[in-house]
């Protein structure tokens, strides 16, 4: 049997060097070798073209930079909320369609839904990812577009074991789609749902990941149906 891992409150997972620190997404854009266009495999404004009223969610948005290239491009009725645990470094003034709000994603909701939803390399750093993935579908538009890196290592069962072939298992059969080769999952269509997994919670010990970069592994039991 695996050894039992160190898991660790939602405080201080959020206080730890890994996660308080992470500078994934601090000077991503949208285009260039590491713009969101390239990460996500998609045009996020080509995307959102056409929509009267576009609306865009990045979570785990660092400092926005990719949000506030997007303001400059979509018309002035577009809604734009970037959600960081530390939020933008430079204070200089966000344009009127953006919202910069610093907090937890693991416990910020919206007031609205979204026709996209992003998170770039950000659930590397999310206790509960699954129940983030999970919160997420139930805040898209109906036609909106859900997009997030996902690494199937970092799901494991209680005692350290792997979950990632049951949890992408759930996931699917929830609607989701899942690109190995690019650690890519998307949604298309908010939607309520429900996974068979409850999160026991997160180790920020566990160790670089596909990336190469320190990440934290999201523990669960799985409620087998």
């Amino acid at each position: 049997m695996p050894n039992q891992s160190p898991v660790v409150s939602p405080h201080e997972l959020e206080r730890s060097s890994v996660v308080a620190n992470s500078t994934m997404n601090r000077a991503r854009g949208l285009t260039g070798v590491n713009g969101y266009a390239r990460e996500l495999g998609f045009e996020p404004l080509e995307f959102l073209a056409g929509r009267p009223a576009p609306a865009w969610l990045d979570l785990c948005s660092g400092e926005g930079r990719a949000l506030r290239q997007a303001a400059a491009a979509l018309p002035a009725t577009a809604t734009l909320t970037g959600v960081d645990l530390v939020g933008p470094l430079a204070r200089a003034p966000a344009p009127p369609v953006l919202e910069e709000i610093i907090a937890s994603v693991g416990s910020w909701a919206p007031v609205r839904t979204y026709d996209l939803i992003t998170c770039v390399h950000g659930l590397h750093y999310v206790g509960d990812q699954l129940g983030l993935l999970t919160r997420a579908a139930s805040w898209l538009t109906p036609d909106g577009l859900l997009a997030a890196h996902l690494d199937p290592d970092s799901i494991r069962r209680s005692d350290g074991s792997p979950a990632g072939r049951p949890a992408l298992a759930a996931l699917r059969a929830a609607g989701f789609h899942y690109s190995s080769r690019h650690h890519r999952i998307t949604l298309r269509g908010g939607r309520a749902l429900t996974l068979p997994f409850r999160y026991t919670g997160a180790d920020p010990a566990a160790g670089p990941n596909y990336t190469g970069q320190p990440a934290v592994a999201s523990h669960y039991e799985h409620e087998h149906q």
